[in-house]
């Protein structure tokens, strides 16, 4: 799985694709946005519409930063998110 790091607001946050398969397949995939380990780590998501049929490996690693800060901020919280099991994880 691909992975890549962003800084925002001077912090540093991990990117990856979710693993959760949707009904879209390759049409869309969630992101996750994740600060720190353990019980105090933040997570984000949101969803990525790449513009070809890429792997969503591929597709990560084409985003450039300004792509991925854009994305950050649509994300949600995992509290908000069924990815993130609304904060269940």
């Amino acid at each position: 799985m691909a992975r890549r790091t962003i800084g925002i607001d001077g912090n540093i946050w991990k990117v990856y694709p979710a693993g959760r398969l949707t009904v879209y397949g390759k049409d869309e995939f969630s992101l996750v946005f994740e600060l720190g380990t353990g019980p105090e780590r933040k997570r984000r998501f949101t969803r990525y519409s790449p513009r070809s049929s890429q792997s969503t490996d591929a597709a990560l690693a084409e985003l450039t930063e300004r792509q991925l800060q854009d994305l950050f901020r649509q994300s949600q919280p995992a509290w908000t998110s069924p990815e993130g099991a609304y904060g269940a994880l």
